[in-house]
């Protein structure tokens, strides 16, 4: 399946008068400024997707800090966004991928098709030198049908007695319980492997190729048939992840409530150190 969409295939679309509807996902955790930065500059004819607001809904703790959008309310959404059935989306943000992932993966759940990652996004689409726009752009209604379930989800109990391969997308340091920034406990879901998504990217933020993403998640044990699923602190990175995993030839299920709805839930054990079967493991476990 083909995820990514190149500056230069962008800028050839918009040429040739080809519609596509762009979404940008200016957000980053300890950033929560990302409509003043789109307002302030934007690829031109881009609508702004609030992560707070419209790919994520608000729940208790236990559920996480980003949990999904309920289906009717994503609807709403996608339809304010302009999408049209059959249309081609490509999405953007200035963090690597890591935010328009989570709109990519909705998108992809909801059952829509023709959704691309601008591969670099805002900092490649800069560093080709071309126009910018500023201010708001709205979108005439469009109407793409919403129905969720086209990409593959797990629960916490799910998360526990999951006997393929579970993935940790965050920072090793979190993974290994050194530090929590956000969440109540630290540590990782026993048996996780962690798997940092900045190991997808080159240092111009764009994915690694396809043979090098593949490479490295054999080397954390995925093959073909490989039963695989991912999380992150809140769902958002673990969809980075889930698209590293298919530009690699894989699919995986997608924890949505993630570590921040794992450490909330009493009696859920945590582990901390190193993944099993990695040098040095001392991996402990606790309620």
């Amino acid at each position: 399946m083909t995820v990514l969409m190149s500056v230069a295939d962008l800028t050839g679309r918009m040429a040739a008068g080809k519609r596509t509807v762009l979404l940008d996902v200016r957000w980053a955790l300890g950033d929560s400024h990302g409509r003043e930065h789109y307002l302030a500059g934007h690829i031109p004819g881009a609508v702004f997707a609030d992560m707070d607001g419209q790919l994520a809904s608000h729940g208790r703790p236990e559920d996480g800090r980003h949990p999904l959008p309920a289906e009717a309310d994503f609807a709403r959404t996608v339809t304010a966004w302009g999408i049209n059935a059959g249309d081609t989306v490509v999405i953007y943000d200035d963090a690597g991928s890591a935010a328009a992932a989570r709109a990519w993966w909705l998108l992809g759940y909801a059952g829509l098709e023709n959704i691309f990652l601008l591969d670099g996004g805002w900092a490649a689409w800069r560093a080709a030198g071309l126009a910018l726009a500023g201010g708001e752009e709205q979108a005439e209604p469009g109407d793409a049908v919403v129905h969720f379930g086209a990409k593959a989800t797990i629960d916490g109990d799910v998360a526990a007695a999951w006997d393929g391969i579970l993935l940790d997308a965050r920072a090793g340091e979190r993974y290994r319980g050194e530090i929590e920034p956000m969440d109540p406990r630290a540590g990782h879901i026993p048996g996780a492997v962690s798997a940092p998504t900045s190991e997808n990217l080159a240092a111009d933020a764009t994915f690694l190729p396809a043979d090098e993403l593949r490479a490295r998640f054999a080397a954390l044990g995925v093959g073909p048939g490989s039963a695989v699923a991912v999380y992150c602190g809140s769902g958002v990175t673990a969809a980075h992840q889930i698209a590293a995993l298919e530009i690699a030839g894989f699919k995986a299920a997608l924890y949505p409530g993630s570590w921040s709805a794992w450490s909330n839930q009493a009696g859920r054990p945590v582990a901390t150190g190193r993944s099993a079967g990695t040098a040095g493991n001392d991996d402990r476990v606790g309620a």
